[in-house]
């Protein structure tokens, strides 16, 4: 349980140079903190807690250090020089026992801010969000209290004090299991704020001024959880935008078309990446072409104002009748549609001419917009439902989140029908469904599907698959023997390579390459081992697989082990499976041939078998089946002198698509014996045409 006291400060005072040299070669990131920065609980938390893992992840250009908070009494920023500093306003400023906030939180905190902005060096300042709480039975009330005390706390700091903020609460509050006690981040939970704790300090910021200044309209200032927000009248409607801390350069936004302010998870999480969030109210007029005029010219302002050509549209409930009664007149100008529970039939909803109940003010409303008489509303063919091959033809993706209980908007009349015209017109379209859900709650608490979907289609989408970093894994049911962790395996596999003076063959990957087994002294489960050791026995063989690893990981082993001095003959590298829990094919794909780069250059000498991720997805139109698909389309042309491309498909799928589960485990990845004694036949057959005996 938590240590309840006050809110303290500063800063161990050996860390640094007496003075910041001009020109310093490296960027210094201290990272300010109690038990999250420190990874309390955390399984070798020396090397896996946050600062570390971010330390990885920067690389050598930055140097990374973390520092205890002391008594602000006893504060001196004399001898620091730091580019960026992180603080960690975390669950020790709560005292949960009589849900509280302490009372000098906000003047302790701003004294900190302040004597930050004294460093030479006037470093950025990122504020981190608290993480979740799961204790059982008092996760809500705890929870409660973080979000209506803690964070508008911090986010009224940051708004006056002008520091950037990240939000961690909600890239964990739907992942207890990355928590060492329900409290705490374990190793795992760490690589989550590690990740985007780089992406914050890598953003690519624009030299764009603020365009707050070029707005001549009359205009008030305000927060939006910790963002500056401007509201005014364009054409005698109420705009607002809401202005990032960092601009990202190309100036992208999101266009929400109703409900400002409603579940803004994702919104904020926009702004954090240098995204502007913008509004302009036509609430009443359902999406008429009145509406679609007025909008037009408000994006003509957006453009004068310098944001991107493309946006980003923001359609909740009847805001998606909206977005793409826009869209649909306007597709060179978006970028994707993220529409949340949409209204897509208007005699769906607000007729209530189906499953619904409808809303009988707002139809004679719509039919007021449109100069409907009844029998004409009822015959409206005008809706985004209707209009769906055209929205299609537009060319831009659609991520739809929907509750499959909704009894507002029923999926059944909205989405389901609007995703299978789209699709059969060859739309990009992907929904997301919440089982048991109704209308309410919008969005997800934790936004980050909906926030790649964005990235990923407007160009901002950090791949971590390309940048080398090591694993954080610990768990013993990764098939290591009880107290190890990614580290001891890793040194396992290092020792092995040192020790044998003559090795023809390296099998390197992530857990199913790892139940080969072989000589691996802390791996438990070698359900491969007695078939490779039949195939292979005329070789000397080292198993390098180790569970949970990425390609990115793969790519810092190599580039930190013994593998290029242990000269191999051959390399078999199946990798890849495991980025697809958060990349996509084509993401995966670059960091294959990230490695086979790495390999050309540093093991010229060896051969190369190339299997990539192994058939995965039990059916061909899994998620995992089809990134596979996309993965093996892209790395099938790295085949070589020295790389022999060497998929496994009409091995393991059956002629009718589906994964053979005679031979792969039913989660659709793992192996089991038969699959493995299939896979030692197969590379024993490669095997033998580059080793000459």
């Amino acid at each position: 349980m938590l240590k309840f006291k006050s809110f303290v400060v500063l800063i161990l005072l050996s860390l640094f140079t007496s003075h910041p040299s001009i020109g310093q070669s490296k960027v210094k990131v201290v990272c300010i903190g109690n038990e999250l920065t420190y990874g309390v609980g955390a399984v070798n938390s020396e090397k896996n807690n946050y600062p570390t893992q971010l330390g990885n992840l920067l690389g050598s250009s930055y140097e990374v250090s973390k520092v205890m908070q002391f008594d602000a009494a006893k504060f001196s920023h004399s001898r620091l020089s730091p580019n960026v500093v992180i603080v960690e306003l975390g669950k020790n400023e709560i005292n949960l026992v009589d849900t509280t906030l302490n009372s000098s939180f906000e003047k302790n905190c701003l004294a900190l801010i302040q004597s930050i902005k004294q460093y030479p060096t006037h470093p950025r300042i990122i504020l981190l969000l608290p993480t979740p709480i799961f204790t059982q039975n008092s996760s809500a009330k705890y929870n409660s209290v973080l979000k209506t005390q803690l964070i508008p706390a911090i986010q009224k700091i940051a708004y006056t004090t002008g520091v950037e903020l990240l939000d961690i609460y909600s890239l964990l509050i739907d992942r207890s299991d990355l928590t060492t006690d329900q409290l705490h981040p374990n190793s795992l939970g760490a690589t989550v704020i590690s990740k985007r704790v780089y992406e914050l300090i890598k953003l690519n910021q624009a030299k764009s001024a603020s365009i707050f200044t070029k707005i001549t309209e009359k205009k008030t200032l305000s927060s939006f959880n910790g963002y500056a927000c401007i509201d005014f009248t364009f054409n005698n409607r109420n705009c607002k935008i809401v202005q990032p801390k960092k601009i990202v350069k190309g100036m992208p936004w999101v266009w929400r078309a109703r409900f400002w302010g409603h579940e803004p998870q994702t919104d904020i999480a926009l702004l954090e990446r240098g995204f502007h969030i913008v509004y302009a109210d036509v609430a009443e007029l359902y999406g008429n072409q009145e509406a679609v005029l007025i909008w037009n010219q408000f994006y003509t302002y957006m453009q004068q104002l310098g944001l991107a050509k493309k946006v980003v549209l923001e359609g909740m409930s009847r805001g998606g009748v909206y977005v793409y009664n826009w869209a649909v007149q306007n597709p060179e100008k978006v970028a994707a549609v993220y529409a949340d529970a949409p209204v897509l039939d208007l005699k769906s909803w607000p007729g209530g001419k189906g499953k619904g109940p409808g809303g009988k003010a707002d139809w004679e409303i719509f039919k007021t917009d449109y100069h409907l008489t009844e029998a004409q509303a009822l015959a409206f063919n005008n809706s985004p439902l209707d209009n769906a091959n055209a929205i299609a033809k537009g060319g831009y993706p659609m991520l739809h989140v929907v509750g499959d209980a909704d009894e507002v908007v029923p999926v059944e009349e909205n989405t389901n029908p609007f995703e299978l015209k789209v699709k059969a017109a060859g739309g990009n379209i992907s929904v997301i469904h919440k089982p048991k859900v109704g209308h309410h709650p919008h969005s997800l608490e934790n936004p980050t599907p909906i926030v790649d979907f964005i990235l990923n289609n407007t160009g901002y989408k950090t791949n971590f698959a390309v940048i080398a970093s090591p694993g954080a894994e610990y768990r013993s049911a990764a098939g290591w023997k009880e107290g190890t962790d990614w580290w001891v395996q890793n040194e396992d596999i290092n020792q092995l390579l040192k020790a044998n003076n003559k090795i023809d063959i390296i099998f390197l990957g992530n857990s199913i390459t790892q139940g080969i087994g072989g000589d691996r002294p802390n791996v438990t489960y070698k359900a491969g081992k007695v078939f490779f050791d039949q195939y292979f026995k005329q070789q000397s063989w080292v198993c390098a697989g180790i569970s949970g690893d990425r390609t990115q990981h793969v790519l810092w082993r190599l580039q930190n082990g013994n593998y290029a001095n242990a000269k191999p003959k051959v390399i078999v590298l199946a990798i890849g499976v495991n980025n697809f829990q958060e990349d996509t094919g084509e993401e995966t794909a670059a960091g294959i041939q990230l490695i086979l780069n790495w390999m050309k250059l540093q093991m010229p000498s060896t051969k190369v078998i190339l299997i990539g991720p192994l058939p995965t997805g039990l059916t061909p139109t899994s998620s995992n089946r089809i990134k596979y698909e996309v993965v093996h389309s892209i790395i099938k042309k790295q085949a070589s002198t020295q790389v022999t491309y060497l998929p496994l498909t009409k091995y393991f799928i059956k002629p009718n698509g589906d994964l053979d589960t005679t031979l792969c485990s039913g989660d659709g990845i793992h192996l089991i014996a038969p699959g493995y004694e299939m896979w030692a036949k197969v590379l024993k057959e490669a095997v033998d045409k580059i080793i000459v005996k």
